[in-house]
């Protein structure tokens, strides 16, 4: 296995259709200006990539059927190299830049771009746009109906009757995200809101308000990846993959994504992305108190005082205290999300997983300006999406 790299990386700022930040651009103007800054950022031109992982939509690309790799190699020019289309939902930046670490890291290729970008509808996410009645996902929406801000809030409950969460320090997960979405020239919302605004917006599903909830955005991100060999060539400073990993959910996962099976003993909630984060730790040595900080899928934010609980980063029911404690910020000593989140981006579906990986990057540089977690040596990102899919990926310098 060769080590791989991460060579340069761009992003498109997310916005939605008609602002001022994306216009009516399409999902290939979008990808193609953030390809374009990722590949200037490495110091190589289009003809040296030897092949494309690209996250695939089902909203906006690729001929109707999700080969927007293809579309990006028709807009740069076919130079006959082999483009591989992802799709996981949520996950499918995340499972991108996975199949473009594995071609590096067995030798296939030296050069892989990594690419994810979105045009969303207006609205909240549908998780099934098919109405299968063989489809758990539609099953729950129509027969349960619990579309996905009921889903999330479901879980917020939970966790307010097992560790007293009030809804004020749900609230602060938000005022803490866009405090640092501030200082992110790539984010959608760059104004910081008050603990009072937050309260004020409306509840979307109680107990979850709308700035609680991340928004649907266009944007798009890409990263250039290769051997650390061929790396030397460009910089003298590379950001390393420690690991790629990428996992689906267990049997014995209690949320109610499957309407039948067996009742776990114990909480057992997304166990795609436990699975896949603890596969991370286990591949690449690093243990969670390694991690300097880490970019989540923050969907909403009952997920940034769960997850870093489920996945070791601290203890049981600790997290509230450590955000009121200022821990989680990017000056703490277990920064959650410094980029602002998906919170203070909104959602492009696909490129998700590709964004944390340029955010990881510039943070491992030291090039995050006022968002910057000081001394930061060691990254962990994280995405979950449709069909109980989940990545996770550690980079460190």
């Amino acid at each position: 296995m060769q080590e791989v790299v991460v060579l340069g990386v761009g992003m498109h700022r997310f916005g939605k259709t008609g602002d001022a930040i994306v216009g009516e651009k399409s999902v290939t103007e979008l990808c193609r200006h953030a390809v374009d800054m990722a590949m200037k950022d490495a110091g190589i031109s289009w003809k040296q990539v030897q092949a494309v992982s690209a996250a695939s939509s089902r909203f906006s690309g690729g001929k109707g059927w999700g080969l927007n790799g293809n579309d990006i190699v028709e807009d740069l020019g076919c130079t006959g190299i082999p483009v591989y289309n992802l799709s996981a939902g949520c996950a499918a930046g995340g499972n991108a830049f996975n199949i473009g670490y594995s071609l590096v890291a067995g030798g296939i290729h030296d050069i892989v771009l990594v690419v994810g970008g979105e045009v969303m509808p207006k609205g909240m996410i549908q998780t099934s746009g098919v109405e299968d009645a063989n489809d758990p996902e539609y099953l729950r929406q129509r027969c349960v109906g619990m579309p996905g801000p009921a889903f999330w809030a479901t879980l917020a409950r939970r966790r307010m009757f097992d560790y007293g969460t009030t809804e004020t320090q749900m609230a602060k997960v938000t005022v803490k995200a866009r405090k640092c979405s501030e200082s992110n020239p790539f984010a959608r919302f760059q104004k910081a809101v008050s603990l009072d605004e937050v309260l004020a917006s409306p509840y979307v599903s109680n107990p979850l308000r709308l700035f609680e909830i991340c928004p649907v955005s266009n944007g798009a991100a890409a990263a250039v990846i290769c051997s650390k060999a061929m790396a030397r060539r460009f910089t003298s400073k590379p950001v390393t993959v420690a690991t790629s990993t990428v996992a689906t959910i267990g049997f014995d996962d209690a949320l109610p994504r499957s309407l039948a099976g067996p009742v776990p003993s114990g909480p057992s909630f997304h166990t795609e992305a436990k699975s896949a984060v603890m596969k991370a730790f286990e591949r690449s040595g690093i243990g969670p108190r390694e991690i300097s900080f880490t970019e989540l899928q923050d969907n909403t934010c009952y997920y940034e005082l769960a997850f870093p609980e489920e996945w070791g980063l601290c203890e049981p029911g600790e997290a509230e205290r450590l955000l009121e404690a200022g821990e989680t910020a990017p000056t703490g000593r277990m920064p959650i999300n410094p980029s602002g989140g998906f919170v203070s981006f909104g959602e492009a579906t696909t490129a998700m997983g590709v964004f944390q990986i340029a955010e990881l990057t510039w943070q491992l540089r030291g090039q995050a300006g006022g968002r910057q977690v000081p001394e930061a040596k060691v990254g962990l990102a994280q995405t979950n999406g449709l069909g109980g899919n989940a990545t996770a990926a550690i980079l460190k310098r």
